[in-house]
């Protein structure tokens, strides 16, 4: 599959494994976490899951059939780890969050939620299609 005849969804998700480098300085030069916001608390762990990325995005140019795959894991994996960090700060919402904004979800969350969930969106109609056209063929 060359990058000309591919399907604009699937040059969406590669284009978004290669925003992970302006994602990257975002987070660090300008402190503005929208990729990986639910690690904002660990700067060791979202250096490794920047890495991690990379690393997708390194499988996904190797092997560009596994684009929908290595999307839709990935993107499904960072929006339970959201939910979860997110969840259970909104669950356990004490007297004090709202007096002092401590807690309560931020704008980077959102975005990042908006920019995950469209790439396991993608990903997952993407895989969807795919599966029902080889089902159809046999």
């Amino acid at each position: 599959m060359t990058p000309v005849s591919s399907p604009v969804s699937v040059r969406i998700l590669r284009f978004y494994y290669a925003a992970t480098a302006i994602f990257l300085l975002l987070d660090y030069i300008f402190d503005i976490n929208v990729r990986l916001a639910f690690l904002e608390a660990w700067p060791g762990w979202r250096a490794l899951y920047y890495l991690f990325c990379f690393a997708c995005l390194g499988l996904i140019v190797w092997r560009p059939a596994l684009t929908l795959l290595v999307t839709t894991v990935e993107s499904l994996l960072t929006l339970t780890a959201l939910l979860l960090s997110m969840g259970i700060r909104v669950m356990s919402l004490s007297v004090t969050m709202p007096e002092t904004g401590h807690g309560i979800i931020t704008t980077q969350e959102i975005l990042n939620f908006i920019l995950v969930g469209g790439a396991a969106w993608i990903g997952w109609m993407r895989g969807s299609q795919a599966l029902q056209a080889e089902l159809r063929r046999r």
